[in-house]
């Protein structure tokens, strides 16, 4: 009888080699090889022979019409581009204990009024399923649950049951029992999947929902092949500590990836933040240096958020610094520029910056928001409350023009900005196309350096500078 062959396999990216590495040489990933161990049958077992399709003239192909179904949740659908798309295959990542199960039950009461749901749980009893859905006073009338892990039982289940969508809570909990390794493996992550794609591709046009689980990184859990392999990449963002939280597709092969979803954790589950510029303000200091508001571009949808910055000597040989919701490079290139260009000693302070809310702002937009949040903590000098800038910085200092100018100057104006500081080349697109009401008293300012900015703001109120 052939002995059992020992081999080692990434839990990243699913490398395979013969002997154990320190770091995997595909993905770079440290001590993420497992051992394996393959029997000689396994080996030499004949693969499943998929039936091969027809070959068709490309004059002959047909445009397919997508059927979406509505979430019963505006801001999700948002995200998916208007809805649940017929056949398709979802994933939405996130932490522990951030809301995916939750979001995913309220998502039920709305489907199972006119459909099937089929709701697969490897991770919860029955028993905790029915109390957070009477938490969440969900109906259910057309909502089937099974706490099954056995990917082949699922599939069974599903055939019997005709459900119009499968929710799958979470695939790492799936296993075949044709594969060998342990459930949440490369592997059996990769397989399983396989298998709930056949399902939502087959004649019946399921719509199957994956909640995937993250590891230390942040990333989703799992080979990379799993994102290529469904319809769409959903994320849920935020701190478990606060209560808002954002959804965001990193992959859609139905809609824009650059829309973002804005809800809030409450006791009842997550509730929409329709307005989310209006929630975020809210309770803006007044009258305070180092923080100014930042209009970014979210897809369609213009946020307004706050910059609090803050800067103190330093008592180290090396000063520290700290982001939340900026990129850390992003920060230090910012801090050089105006170090250089305008001479402030950033060198000799410990310098920090905070986004309000948990949002993360990757634009660059809001370069100029957090300079003058800088400049403002450094000099002591507030930044007006009626103030409200966006646009890029180059090393050099100049403010380059950003998208979509017109609706952050529209949010603004609706949100009771009196003086919107914008690159002059933005200002020069959108003076031609939008007219401010003289009755408001709203003041454009067009500026084309950060050396204009600050004239502008602070050296009535500092000579010095």
């Amino acid at each position: 009888m052939k002995a059992d062959k020992t081999f080692y396999v990434c839990s990243e990216c699913g490398y395979r080699t013969p002997k154990w590495l320190g770091k995997c040489p595909s993905c770079g990933a440290w001590n993420s090889l497992e051992e394996r161990a393959e029997s000689a049958a396994e080996k030499d077992k004949n693969p499943k022979r998929v039936s091969a399709g027809k070959t068709v003239p490309y004059k002959k192909l047909e445009l397919s019409k997508y059927m979406r179904r509505s979430t019963g949740i505006n801001e999700l659908d948002r995200v998916l581009g208007g809805g649940v798309v017929e056949g398709s295959v979802v994933l939405i990542a996130g932490e522990p204990g951030i809301g995916k199960s939750t979001l995913l039950m309220q998502i039920c009461d709305t489907l199972s009024e006119n459909s099937r749901v089929l709701y697969v749980s490897g991770e919860e009893s029955a028993g905790q399923l029915k109390y957070r859905a009477e938490r969440l006073k969900i109906k259910g009338d057309g909502l089937y649950v099974l706490t099954e892990t056995d990917t082949d039982s699922i599939i069974e289940e599903c055939q019997e049951v005709s459900p119009s969508f499968v929710i799958i809570d979470s695939v790492q909990t799936m296993y075949c029992s044709t594969v060998s390794s342990s459930p949440g493996s490369v592997t059996q992550v990769k397989e399983s999947t396989m298998r709930f794609i056949s399902l939502a591709k087959g004649e019946k046009n399921v719509s199957v929902l994956l909640v995937g689980h993250v590891n230390k990184e942040g990333t989703i859990a799992g080979p990379k092949v799993l994102e290529h392999m469904v319809d769409a990449v959903l994320s849920f963002e935020g701190d478990r500590e606060q209560s808002y939280r954002i959804i965001r597709a990193s992959k859609n092969r139905y809609g824009s990836t650059n829309e973002i979803g804005v809800f809030e954790m409450t006791g009842e589950g997550l509730k929409e933040v329709p307005n989310p510029s209006e929630t975020l303000l809210s309770g803006r200091p007044k009258n305070i240096s180092g923080n100014c508001a930042v209009c970014v571009m979210e897809g369609s949808r213009p946020l307004i958020s706050e910059i609090q910055a803050l800067t103190s000597k330093s008592v180290f040989p090396a000063p520290k610094r700290a982001a939340n919701g900026i990129d850390y490079n992003r920060m230090y290139l910012l801090l050089a520029v105006l170090e250089k260009r305008l001479g402030l000693r950033f060198s000799a302070c410990d310098a920090y910056l905070n986004v309000i809310g948990g949002i993360r702002m990757e634009e660059p937009a809001a370069d100029l928001a957090i300079s003058l949040a800088l400049i403002s903590s450094i000099r002591d000098i507030p930044v007006p409350d009626d103030v409200i800038a966006f646009g890029e910085i180059g090393l050099a200092g100049e403010i380059r023009a950003v998208s979509a100018p017109e609706l952050r100057v529209k949010e603004a104006v609706r949100l009771g900005f009196k003086r919107i500081l914008l690159p002059k080349r933005s200002h020069d697109a959108i003076k031609k196309t939008y007219s401010l009401n003289s009755d408001d008293n709203i003041k454009l300012i067009p500026v084309k350096s950060v050396f204009e900015a600050i004239k502008i703001l602070f050296v009535e109120n500092d000579n010095n500078l």
